[in-house]
């Protein structure tokens, strides 16, 4: 899963990216409104996490233009502002939760991951697709019960499939889904990756779809014997 960080105070953006990538995701940054502004509406992020007292764009206009264009990624906003008021203005303007700073990185992160699970229509933070179970809380994987050990690459692919079970999902997509935007991302790994979780996973979950990607099975169950 990929996000981006809008957050121009430089050590609090170096902790968000620090806490984020330990929980599996995937991140960019943006140090001030216009370069966030310009992400979030032509990269597909899985969430956002927006300050709202931001150099050369404010986080707020940042918002209202994304909602303008048709960009319907969750949104957290960040903002150090007590006014109930503002808080209204800014769920007003699109955002779909707000944290009031100073914070705990734990709420940030329970947060993003309920963000992300509406959005994939899923209710539990625990994913149980199949016999296969994600724990978006903690990043563990077990199939039956059995753990399984995964990449942070592996975990990533996984998590987005799981996200989007019975839907049929590109390579292009996953990839700009598990990556970074500065990473170098190769097409070819995607099938490794895919190839290595079928084996870990020891069941025929991962459905190719030929000349379309890969769908996540909800019904397969693992291989007997």
């Amino acid at each position: 899963m990929r996000l981006l960080v809008v957050e121009d105070e430089p050590t609090l953006c170096e902790q968000l990216v620090e806490a984020l990538t330990e929980a599996g995701y995937a991140v960019d940054i943006a140090g001030d409104g216009e370069d966030g502004a310009y992400r979030g509406a032509t990269e597909p992020y899985d969430a956002i996490v927006l300050d709202l007292g931001l150099p050369r764009l404010d986080g707020l206009s940042v918002l209202r233009g994304w909602r303008a264009e048709g960009v319907s990624v969750p949104v957290l906003i960040l903002t150090a502002r007590g006014e109930w008021h503002e808080k209204v203005d800014g769920m007003d303007a699109g955002a779909d939760d707000y944290l009031a700073k100073p914070f705990r990185m734990e709420e940030l992160l329970a947060r993003l991951r309920a963000l992300i699970r509406r959005a994939s229509g899923m209710a539990s933070p625990v994913l149980e697709v199949g016999d296969v179970s994600l724990d978006t809380r903690s990043a563990r994987v077990s199939v039956a019960g059995r753990p399984v050990k995964l990449t942070g690459h592996e975990y990533r692919v996984l998590a987005y499939l799981m996200h989007h079970a019975d839907e049929v999902v590109s390579r292009s997509e996953l990839i700009e889904h598990i990556y970074a935007q500065d990473f170098d991302r190769d097409s070819n790994t995607i099938e490794v990756f895919i190839r290595r979780l079928r084996q870990k996973l020891d069941n025929d979950a991962i459905v190719t779809v030929r000349g379309f990607g890969y769908r996540f099975d909800a019904h397969t169950r693992r291989a007997s014997g």
